[in-house]
């Protein structure tokens, strides 16, 4: 229960309690907040807990046709998530996981390409993704590429990453909502994505919680983890016997400050570590720098990208045995030169000497560097660890019918492999699919295609009624291919539609009632195709461009012969030799038909003649026989 209350105290410090909460009013306010804990428990975090006492841990070795153990534990082998080749690998850095092999995306297999992680339980997720290069001497250069989670793009490969521990890998928090996680890879004409390995760790939905944001979803990416309890980068998932905070990397923090400062350090144990929602380990707050009698203040100067929103984590312990009492050390902290935190005194925010205090904030940053100042009013300033962590709205998501919808059109087209269609057609923005053209519908709060634009693809097979689930569609562009089959019907239930150009495919049967449905549609081309019968009348009496050559069989309307006189070319060549041989073949079958009867006629006559003969021989017969007896 000491763990649960903690959470309800964390969200309370978030509403900018800090500075006012002694361990003295916890004890005060415990009943408290225990009640309002239990309320919200219902209310607002998953159940995960009740059915789960460790996090979901995968963790993916690209490339491996076998799974593999190393010193971080079991990875899988990555058949049959994904795409692209497999490798050697070369490590470009230290702290990269002892793997051989890597997974790569040549541009044959399309400009986006994607993991695709399915059956993992909804909730909050660090996911870490390794970079390595193809073991190859003539490899030109390292590959430059961009990164999305469930659309978001989150992460962009800069030179000169090889060699650097902190590049060497990128990583996201990611809510996942539906029971399967999407991470692509775009390119960026610069090389193939290669790839290491994947990690997918699942944390506590409350961590790195930034407080309620009017339904506007975040992808967080950690950008600077820095600490003083090791000299070298050290990961912390070890170091907990809880592993819901995941596995942080955090690199040595005196790389960082200005000015003289001097190291401190403990063994003793630090309170209030290793509970929810962020689970940092103990070690994290048993070493400190601070200020000296020389320069009192600590300075931090941090390259970011700038124009993003970071949130910062700033990590204290009061850990010097010389302080002991409130108001001994108190200093405030500054943000780009504005007082963020004013009047911080460890000891009397946490109540005691050797407790964990952790202050949090966001904000904005225009230029290129994040500048950290805590400046003291009393004694000499203290921290023991600073977590800077890009905050980026997450990409709303295209309809769920209209992706699959696309995904049928790929399977039943044949769509080549270069188009890749992977992950989510309209997100990112910067890497939408090609041949498909987005909008968004803020009626919805999704993205949908509204336009489909693969003329001369080489595509195949039949197009599927799915297409109908396009209902946005206002613009269709499948000329010159090889797409057999009917036109479906269901074409004239996208009512938005304005072009539609099916020309130069191997179509047959006729063209759709349903069109006539179709009354914002002015443009309509079905040259060069088989189609036969009679154009729906509906599609006349309007403004409409249309092409239908090409199609002898066509008739009925928009100019065209009525269809009882509009014949083919090889209809007119059967009715010319029908009018000529047709009479001789009447003439010729009278003609046997008259000789037949005639010579039935002729048998009969030569029958009853020959039957009269023979009644009169047996008359005769019969005289001679009776004149002979009359004698006796």
């Amino acid at each position: 229960m000491g763990a649960a209350l903690q959470l309800a105290i964390s969200h309370v410090r978030h509403l900018g309690w800090e500075s006012s909460i002694k361990r003295k009013e916890r004890m005060q306010l415990g009943s408290a907040l225990l009640l309002l804990f239990l309320h919200t428990l219902l209310l607002a975090i998953p159940l995960v807990f009740a059915s789960q006492d460790e996090p979901f841990t995968l963790r993916i070795s690209c490339g491996s046709r076998e799974d593999v153990h190393t010193l971080e534990g079991l990875w899988y082998r990555d058949f049959g998530y994904t795409n692209g080749r497999f490798a050697n690998a070369t490590l470009p850095s230290l702290v990269s996981p002892l793997l051989k092999t890597l997974r790569f995306f040549p541009i044959s297999d399309g400009p986006d390409n994607c993991y695709n992680i399915d059956n993992i339980p909804a909730g909050r997720y660090q996911i870490r993704v390794f970079l390595a290069l193809i073991d190859d001497p003539n490899l030109a250069s390292a590959p430059l590429f961009d990164l999305s989670v469930e659309g978001t793009l989150f992460a962009s490969i800069k030179p000169g990453w090889i060699g650097l521990d902190e590049q060497s890998f990128v990583e996201a928090i990611v809510d996942v909502t539906d029971s399967s996680a999407t991470i692509c890879f775009h390119r960026t004409g610069h090389g193939d994505p290669s790839i290491l390995s994947i990690e997918v760790l699942q944390i506590d939905y409350n961590a790195y919680y930034l407080g309620k944001s009017k339904g506007t979803k975040v992808v967080l990416r950690p950008v600077r983890r820095l600490s003083y309890w090791s000299e070298n980068p050290v990961f912390d998932g070890d170091m907990n016997d809880v592993h819901w905070g995941g596995s942080r990397f955090w690199k040595t923090i005196t790389f960082y400050p200005t000015g003289d400062y001097h190291v401190l350090s403990t063994k003793n144990v630090i309170a209030g570590t290793s509970i929810s929602p962020n689970f940092y380990p103990q070690a994290l707050y048993q070493s400190a720098i601070a200020g000296t009698d020389k320069e009192s203040q600590l300075s931090f100067e941090i390259a970011v990208d700038h124009s993003k929103k970071y949130s910062l984590w700033l990590h204290f312990a009061e850990i010097d045995p010389e302080v002991t009492e409130e108001y001994q050390r108190v200093f405030d902290v500054l943000i780009d030169g504005y007082v963020m935190f004013k009047e911080v005194d460890v000891i009397r925010l946490t109540g005691e000497p050797y407790a964990a205090l952790v202050l949090n904030t966001t904000i904005s940053v225009i230029e290129k560097t994040v500048k950290i100042t805590l400046k003291p009013l009393t004694g000499h300033a203290i921290i023991s660890a600073i977590e800077i962590i890009e905050v980026i709205t997450a990409e709303m998501a295209t309809s769920l019918d209209e992706v699959s919808a696309l995904q049928t059109i790929k399977a039943m087209l044949g769509l080549p492999l270069k188009f890749g269609w992977n992950g989510d057609p309209c997100v990112p923005q910067q890497h939408q699919w090609n041949g498909v053209n987005c909008q968004f519908d803020s009626t919805e709060g999704k993205w949908v295609i509204d336009k489909l634009m693969l003329d001369n693809q080489g595509l195949r097979g039949f197009l599927p009624n799915d297409i109908s689930k396009l209902r946005h569609l206002q613009s269709i562009n499948l000329s010159e291919n090889s797409i057999k089959g009917t036109i479906p019907e269901k074409l004239g239930d996208i009512s938005a539609l304005q072009v539609l150009d099916l020309s130069y495919n191997e179509f047959s049967g006729t063209i759709p009632e349903s069109f006539g449905a179709l009354k914002n549609l002015q443009i309509l081309n079905l040259s060069g195709n088989s189609l036969a019968g009679k154009v729906p009348a509906t599609l006349g009496g309007r403004h409409l461009h249309f092409n239908l050559t090409g199609n002898d069989r066509l008739c009925g309307n928009l100019g065209l012969p009525e269809c009882g006189l509009h014949q083919s070319v090889g209809a007119k060549i059967g009715i010319a030799f029908g009018s000529i041989f047709g009479p001789l073949l009447v003439v010729i079958f009278i003609n046997c038909w008259w000789k037949r009867r005639q010579n039935i006629l002729r048998a009969q006559q030569l029958a009853a003649a020959m039957e009269a003969s023979y009644a009169k021989a047996m008359t005769h017969f019969r005289d001679v026989h009776l004149g002979k007896n009359a004698d006796a």
